[in-house]
C-alpha cells in the first residue's frame, strides 16, 4: 500500500489546525476576565453544546424524544454529568424497550 503525498500533506495540515486550534484557545482562556458577563457566558457554553448535540437527535425517533425529556427534567434538578449519564441510560432501555 503506498501513501499519496497529497493525502499525507492534507493529513499533516489537519493535524496541525486541529493542534492551534485547541493551543490558541487555551492560550486565549487565560487572558479572558474571570468576572462578569465573561464568567456566564462560559458557565453558560456546557449546557449549551448539550443542547446543540442533543437537540437534532430527539427528532430521530421515539425512543430519543423519550429520553429528551427525561433529560430536560433531570437538568432542571441535577448537575451536567449525572444529567449526561441519564440521558444516555435512558436512550438505551428505551431503544431496548421500543426496539
Amino acid at each position: 500500500m503506498s501513501l499519496d503525498p497529497i493525502n499525507l500533506v492534507a493529513i499533516l495540515a489537519m493535524g496541525i489546525a486541529t493542534y492551534a486550534t485547541r493551543a490558541a484557545g487555551l492560550i486565549l482562556a487565560d487572558r479572558l476576565p474571570r468576572r462578569g458577563r465573561v464568567r456566564v457566558a462560559l458557565d453558560a457554553l456546557p449546557p449549551a453544546v448539550l443542547t446543540a448535540v442533543i437537540a437534532p437527535a430527539v427528532l430521530a425517533g421515539p425512543a430519543e424524544m423519550i429520553a429528551g425529556a427525561v433529560t430536560m427534567v433531570a437538568a432542571f434538578r441535577l448537575p451536567l454529568l449525572p444529567v449526561v449519564a441519564i440521558g444516555v441510560a435512558t436512550v438505551a432501555l428505551a431503544r431496548l424497550a421500543l426496539g
